[in-house]
């Protein structure tokens, strides 16, 4: 598909302004459904998916995020099917609500991963994923794109997952038009809803993404909580507060204290209190029941989709 060749590129450097966007606002007429009505819910009532992103990142990522999901309050997570320890996901997995975290990058210095299909374009110098989003869009040949994400969401359908949605590890697909087509037919192809930014961005990158995945049918939050990189204490503690009608979704890094996460990632120390923020503190949990939050995950937006 070609949706969006018309649209200019977003400026260089966009990623963090475009990613920095707080909640957002749905697509949506005064006189039709909101989504939570359309998922059965009262056009008042505040629903929240917390998400668990980077499974399979690390054996460390693996034990937090299913903790998250099993023993705490998230409620749904996201695969990184070309890392190293995905396969061991895979194993760990009992049916949670998982979706595929779609990647094109591996920022890490010295941890690497790369395409799962034959993608030279997709390589950098030392033979994996590019470590910045710029070096995607600078190099990256849009087939091989294609190719290599659509395989990421057919391996995690192989290896048993039932697909709840998708996402963009670092927002790569989310802020250039060019790729956001890829990430748009693959939520059309699979059935499946997306992870949007809001459209307080759309005016930052230049193309009016939301309104094009509403007009595919494909369904995606009303609001969403951008934190920048692992410790999301302060931000999920704070829309708790703010919450306003609708789905929101928030998302954290949760992963064990282990010799390996500390080697691998310097922000180690966020990603094991986003592990705690959602398995351990009562506090948390106790807060999201005294104001009455609903804690969803994406297969009932999934099954919207599908229902059309």
């Amino acid at each position: 598909m070609a949706r969006l060749r018309q649209h200019r590129r977003a400026p260089r450097g966009v990623a963090d302004a475009a990613c920095g966007a707080g909640s957002v606002t749905a697509v949506t007429s005064a006189s039709s459904p909101t989504l939570a009505e359309r998922l059965g819910y009262g056009p008042e009532d505040r629903l929240l998916i917390i998400n668990c992103d980077d499974l399979g990142s690390s054996h460390a990522a693996n034990m937090g995020v299913y903790e998250a999901l099993r023993d705490g309050i998230a409620t749904s997570a996201t695969l990184m099917v070309p890392c190293p320890w995905s396969r061991e996901a895979a194993a760990r997995y009992r049916g949670e609500d998982v979706g595929v975290h779609l990647t094109l990058n591996a920022e890490y210095d010295l941890y690497r991963w790369g395409p799962i299909t034959r993608a030279p374009s997709l390589l950098d110098g030392d033979g994996g994923f590019p470590r910045t989003v710029e070096d995607v869009w600078d190099h990256a040949d849009l087939d091989e794109v294609r190719r290599e994400l659509r395989a990421q969401v057919e391996r995690a359908i192989l290896w048993g997952f039932d697909v709840s949605h998708l996402d963009s590890h670092m927002g790569t697909l989310q802020l250039r038009p060019e790729f956001f087509d890829v990430y748009l037919d693959l939520a059309v192809d699979f059935q499946l809803p997306l992870r949007l930014s809001g459209p307080s961005t759309e005016r930052v990158i230049g193309f009016p993404f939301r309104r094009l995945a509403a007009e595919e049918g494909v369904v995606f939050p009303d609001h969403f909580v951008h934190v920048r990189g692992p410790g999301s204490r302060r931000a999920i503690e704070h829309v708790v507060t703010e919450l306003r009608p609708g789905v929101t979704e928030v998302y954290l890094h949760p992963a064990v204290d282990t010799p390996e996460l500390r080697a691998l990632a310097g922000d180690w120390a966020s990603r094991v209190d986003d592990h705690d923020l959602v398995t351990h503190d009562s506090a948390l949990r106790a807060m999201l029941d005294r104001a009455g939050v609903e804690r969803i995950g994406y297969r009932p937006l999934r099954d919207l989709q599908r229902a059309g």
